[in-house]
This record gives C-alpha cells, sequence and structure tokens, in this order.
C-alpha cells in the first residue's frame, strides 16, 4: 500500500513541474478527489449507492471535482487543479492525466435509458483544460485533446486532436515529442516541427495551384489555334 501510494505520487510530480515534493502533491484537490472516488466506487460497486453518492457530494464540496462513483479509474490517474467533471460509464485506464474545467459527459440523457454513455480514455492520454469529450467514444492510447476541444468521435492511438469539433493535427507529435507533454499540445520547441511541416506543406499547394494555372492557359490556346 505504502509503495503504490509513493509510485502515484512520484507519477504525478513528474508531469507537474510545480510539484517540489511528494507533500506538494498529497496537498493536490485531485489526489484527494481520487482517494474520495476510490471509497465511493467500492460502496458503488457494493450496491450501497446512496453511501457512494454522500462520499461523491463530499468530495465535490471538498475539492471542486465531481467524479460519478460508477466511474472506473485506472492507476496513476492526476487531475490538475480541477472544476472537473466525470460520468457514470466513464472508463480511464493507467496514467491518463486531466487538466481543469474537462467534461468527460454522456450524449442523448433525454431517452433515459442507461448503458455506455460516456467516454473511454485508454492509457496515457492527456486532456487539455476546457476540453469536452462527449458520448460513449474512445480516445486510444496516448492520445491528447487541446484545450477547449470538443471531441464526439473516437480519437485514434497517438493522435492530437484540436478544435470545434476537434480535427487531427497534420504531424506526428510523437515522434517529436517522446515525453510528456502537458495540455495536450505541443508548446516551446515542440511547435516547431509543426511550423516546418504547414510551410512545406503551403510550398507544395502553391507549387499545384501554379501548375493548374498553367494548365489551364494551355486549354484556353488549343481552341484558339484550331480556329485559326
Amino acid at each position: 500500500m505504502r509503495l503504490a501510494l509513493f509510485d502515484y505520487l512520484d507519477s504525478v510530480k513528474e508531469r507537474d513541474p510545480a510539484a517540489r515534493s511528494r507533500w506538494d502533491v498529497i496537498l493536490y484537490p485531485g489526489a484527494w478527489a481520487l482517494l474520495y472516488h476510490r471509497i465511493a466506487h467500492w460502496l458503488w460497486i457494493g450496491r450501497l449507492s446512496w453511501l457512494a453518492r454522500l462520499v461523491n457530494h463530499f468530495s465535490r464540496f471538498m475539492t471542486g471535482i465531481d467524479i460519478h462513483p460508477g466511474a472506473r479509474i485506472g492507476r496513476n490517474f492526476f487531475i490538475d487543479h480541477g472544476f472537473t467533471v466525470i460520468g457514470e460509464t466513464a472508463d480511464i485506464g493507467d496514467n491518463v492525466t486531466i487538466y481543469q474545467n474537462v467534461t468527460l459527459g454522456g450524449t442523448n440523457p433525454s431517452t433515459g435509458v442507461g448503458g455506455k454513455r460516456h467516454p473511454t480514455l485508454e492509457d496515457n492520454v492527456v486532456i487539455g483544460s476546457g476540453a469536452q469529450i462527449l458520448g460513449p467514444i474512445t480516445l486510444g492510447e496516448g492520445a491528447r485533446v487541446g484545450s477547449n476541444s470538443v471531441v464526439t468521435k473516437d480519437v485514434l492511438p497517438r493522435t492530437t486532436v484540436v478544435g470545434i469539433p476537434a480535427r487531427p493535427v497534420p504531424v506526428d507529435l510523437v515522434h517529436y515529442s517522446p515525453g510528456f507533454v502537458p495540455y495536450g499540445t505541443p508548446c516551446g520547441e515542440d511547435i516547431d516541427p509543426i511550423r516546418a511541416r504547414l510551410a512545406t506543406m503551403e510550398e507544395e499547394m502553391e507549387e499545384l495551384r501554379s501548375e493548374l494555372r498553367q494548365l489551364k492557359a494551355r486549354a484556353k490556346e488549343q481552341p484558339e489555334s484550331r480556329t485559326a
């Protein structure tokens, strides 16, 4: 138990440069929210739903993080800051990182039918602040979601998506950033390869436009030569 706790605290410290020691991590609301959720989930699967809800409400009051007792969460789950909502049928893998103001929400609540209606996050997923992940979709292993994005479709493993609705970015960020990338999107030096790739794509597009203009000019000349 002690080693598991230390492993968790160290995993958070590796992802957050603001943490100076394990003692800092112990004070994080995300760490407390996870602890309360472990208790609430144990009560939930034991069919003590009212007590599970009570622990959930207490946790939300203390941490500002709302995790439904039915959500299933793997090892080393880290919520940085807080104000996050996680729905009942959400499934979260190992070493997942979520920043503030994220929602793992359901869709079509008007039917009143249960079942899987919240997202599945596989191992090593990173979700940037303010992102909304909606519906029974799957974010593949190592996927990253940029800040304020709205995701309503599956995301392939090791793919970064941004925007509303979220779409994949045109480069492989894992290749350029083998380590942990905070906030779900590249920053600092990691952005340079993206700019270089986009510049190359713009040059290629300009070449294609030039060739297209030449083809159109030749097509206009041919009827004129036949008439003469």
